[in-house]
């Protein structure tokens, strides 16, 4: 079927890769100094086996902030690359830059929401939360603020828990099988956590959210009571 005839969300390329250690112990610069990261990978064509915690033969490097159950499957709309593209005048990044899993058609933060659950080959799949994006991919493309500007973007892509486990491949739709929060889209959520933080009310309802992982639950209710950390550390990282 031609892809540009109908709209089902699409994953159109999985990608997974290992963890590499890069940069140079002795370099003046500091986004050149030694980091560790799984960012970097490669398309993955065939089946391939989707768990509880990822994909086979995918990794993280920094298992406190990344990975897990909640965080089993990045995905990220492979248009926002055009906008990258002509932003920030980079021709080199392109599907997969983000460190994605999956790159997609037909879909993104306005249309999907937290809770959507997708039925893909044999397993079945469902939104956990927004990506809050970190300094490795500014370190990747040596563009200090870019953490930021994905934030102030929105365009930050998504993660997957996985609800049933099972072969998966690229070039396959995503059939819609729930949709318990359709209040709660993506860029609702990215509203919420970096719009209106002075919004108390909306911090509470996002947080009341069943279906949303545990660490976005834990920031808000830091929030609600006056206890939320900056953004520094998360954004910049050691590349500042």
């Amino acid at each position: 079927m031609d892809r540009n005839e109908q709209d089902e969300p699409y994953v159109h390329k999985i990608f997974i890769g290992k963890v590499k250690q890069l940069g140079d112990a002795n370099a003046d610069q500091v986004m050149d100094k030694p980091w560790e990261t799984g960012i970097f990978k490669q398309e993955h064509s065939g089946k391939i086996w989707l768990s509880k915690t990822g994909f086979t033969g995918d990794e993280v490097a920094d298992k406190k902030n990344h990975g897990g159950p909640e965080k089993a499957v990045f995905s990220y709309p492979i248009k926002h690359y055009t906008y990258w593209k002509e932003e920030l005048e980079l021709e080199t990044i392109d599907m997969g830059a983000m460190g994605e899993n999956f790159a997609v058609l037909e879909m993104d933060e306005f249309t999907v929401c937290i809770g959507d659950t997708f039925k893909m080959g044999d397993a079945i799949i469902q939104v956990s939360q927004p990506r809050q994006p970190c300094w490795k991919p500014a370190r990747r493309f040596g563009i200090l603020d870019f953490a930021l500007q994905i934030q102030k973007t929105g365009f930050t892509g998504w993660y997957f828990r996985v609800l049933q486990e099972g072969e998966v491949e690229p070039g396959t739709d995503l059939e819609l099988i729930d949709r318990p929060y359709p209040q709660w889209s993506i860029a609702a959520c990215n509203e919420v956590m970096h719009v209106y933080k002075e919004d108390l009310r909306m911090a509470d309802d996002l947080a009341s959210c069943t279906l949303l992982a545990d660490s976005w639950k834990k920031r808000l209710n830091k929030r609600l009571y006056g206890r939320e950390s900056g953004i520094e550390k998360r954004v910049f990282g050691p590349n500042k």
